[in-house]
């Protein structure tokens, strides 16, 4: 789609588009391709041979986060407590994700920060858990039909450890924090540090929202939602660490899209599944059929700024206390201690297996950017003497 539809879609929005947009086309356009370059691999045993390109490793291209997932599961793996797990959502109300789409590394942080605080403060406070939480954040920034919709998903255990150290406190089976209580705490961090960046300077209107540079029709346009609820929604928690690692699995490393869900690509537009969250029931799985151009319009929406960390760590979770925090948590809990680093094993052997014998490929040949194999690949010495 990016391949056909792209170069179209830059020369039409030209002078409107980042670099770093234009950065993400290119990577998703050439990925797997041999633009990239790539290697050729044959099987030992059977002389099957194949192409495979490189990948862009791009982290908003759909096909390369399969590996990066899987590497982040695994060292996560490790931190996991024998205790259930809730998911909390933090969202912006449409009035400041407007606001966020012209400062999304600025609003993006803050929403993050005060998200954080919040699950962090109300945790501690004796009236309700009054114990040390961890947290592992996921910013997302689409809703199911790609539409501009900010929030951040939080996976958190049930419990925690007291603030003297001395205990662990768990939670109620199926409630850790009010919800409500959650909501409004979030609004008064989240407003009150964003009029001081407005204060400050640090942020930026353009296009139909140029008159927010005024503040007055700043502080009218946030004057609804200081009114308003601010929804923090809290499932309940999930059944064992196995779901939770499902649940990462498919949170921590999505893009705006995934291949999958795409149906049809033709000259009508693109079609593709998505979910109705007003509607219940089957009713919810519905399809829509969108211009190439508005497609791709809203998929560039969800790109990230530059060197943005979208995962991130708290509490007793957070890089600086981690290691410490799980091995106290694990003891308060009874449960086994992580297992010292028992020293190298044997060398694992990573070589993919073949598709027709399923012994090993071995890569016999590679290639560099915009080139293509010298020749068609030959049977390795060993496989000519096994050849009768």
């Amino acid at each position: 789609m990016f391949r056909s539809a792209g170069p179209r879609y830059r020369a039409d929005h030209a002078g409107h588009l980042s670099l770093h947009q234009l950065k993400v086309m290119s990577a998703i356009e050439t990925c797997r391709t041999a633009a990239l370059g790539g290697h050729v691999e044959a099987c030992d045993d059977c002389g099957h041979w194949r192409i495979s390109y490189n990948s862009c490793r791009n982290r908003h291209c759909p096909r390369c986060q399969g590996a990066a997932a899987r590497t982040w599961l695994a060292a996560r793996e490790a931190d996991l407590l024998p205790v259930g797990y809730f998911h909390v959502v933090f969202t912006l109300p449409g009035e400041v994700a407007d606001i966020a789409f012209y400062n999304k590394a600025i609003v993006y942080d803050l929403l993050f920060r005060a998200a954080s605080e919040t699950m962090l403060t109300i945790a501690a406070d004796p009236r309700h858990l009054g114990a040390r939480i961890g947290i592992t954040a996921v910013l997302h920034s689409w809703g199911s039909a790609m539409t501009y919709h900010p929030h951040v998903h939080m996976i958190v255990p049930g419990g925690g450890i007291a603030l003297d150290g001395t205990r662990w406190i768990s939670s109620r089976p199926a409630f850790l924090l009010p919800v409500r209580v959650l909501g409004k705490l979030f609004r008064r961090l989240f407003l009150s540090r964003l009029l001081a960046l407005y204060d400050a300077g640090k942020l930026c209107f353009f296009g139909s929202m140029a008159h927010l540079s005024n503040r007055g029709a700043f502080l009218r346009h946030l004057a609804p939602v200081r009114k308003k609820a601010w929804v923090v929604y809290a499932k309940p928690p999930f059944v064992g660490p196995e779901a939770v690692l499902a649940y990462l699995a498919r949170y921590t490393h999505r893009v705006a899209i995934s291949n999958r869900r795409l149906i049809t690509f033709d000259e009508a537009g693109v079609t593709f599944r998505f979910k109705d969250y007003r509607r219940d029931g089957p009713r919810r799985q519905r399809v829509m059929t969108l211009s190439v151009d508005e497609f791709i319009r809203r998929f560039l929406l969800h790109v990230l700024p530059r060197g943005f960390h979208r995962i991130r760590h708290y509490g007793l979770l957070s890089s600086a206390a981690r290691k410490q925090s799980l091995e106290l948590a694990r003891r308060l809990l009874d449960a086994p201690l992580s297992l010292e680093d028992p020293g190298p094993d044997a060398p694992v052997d990573t070589r993919p297996p073949c598709p027709c014998c399923g012994w090993h490929m071995t890569i016999i040949e590679t290639f560099a950017r915009s080139c293509q194999p010298r020749a068609p690949p030959q049977p390795s010495a060993q496989i000519r003497e096994l050849a009768p």
